[in-house]
């Protein structure tokens, strides 16, 4: 499932993001049931964004996720969804956690993100397979994104 092609009515895709984002302050927070909880209600928000969770793990002061996004979906969009929907529902189920965290925020503001994939491998791929297929009908003499002459 971790290099499976997706389809919506209208594209063909596999997007894919390594994702990391840690509670505030980078508190040493998820542990014991709040980590079981984190959890569940990670998988839930994903599942209702059709976001696919390839694998994810959870450290005592951070969180490490693989996912699948759907095109449609900006990763900007879905992190402030995620984290946004998931402070709300934590501190729903761990009421105590409000007073340590101020302002109803549980996560820090930032979070890092990766693309995962082989573009300039899947570009070449493609290039060669085109040529192979006959399906370029025309020489460029000149290439137009690095202006060198083509041999």
């Amino acid at each position: 499932m971790k290099n499976e092609i997706k389809h919506t009515t209208d594209s063909t895709y596999r997007c894919q993001y390594h994702i990391v984002f840690a509670p505030k302050y980078r508190r040493k927070a998820i542990y014991g049931q709040l980590k079981a909880d984190i959890g569940q209600i990670l998988r839930k928000l994903c599942e209702q964004k059709g976001v696919e969770i390839i694998e994810a793990t959870a450290m005592t002061d951070h969180i490490h996720m693989l996912v699948s996004i759907p095109p449609y979906l900006s990763i900007a969009q879905f992190m402030g969804y995620l984290k946004g929907k998931s402070t709300l529902m934590i501190f729903d189920r761990h009421a105590n956690l409000k007073y340590k965290y101020g302002s109803r925020h549980f996560w820090c503001r930032g979070y890092y993100v990766d693309t995962v994939g082989r573009i300039r491998e899947y570009i070449k791929d493609q290039t060669e397979e085109d040529c192979m297929a006959d399906q370029l009908t025309f020489k460029e003499y000149i290439d137009p994104f690095t202006r060198s002459k083509n041999k």
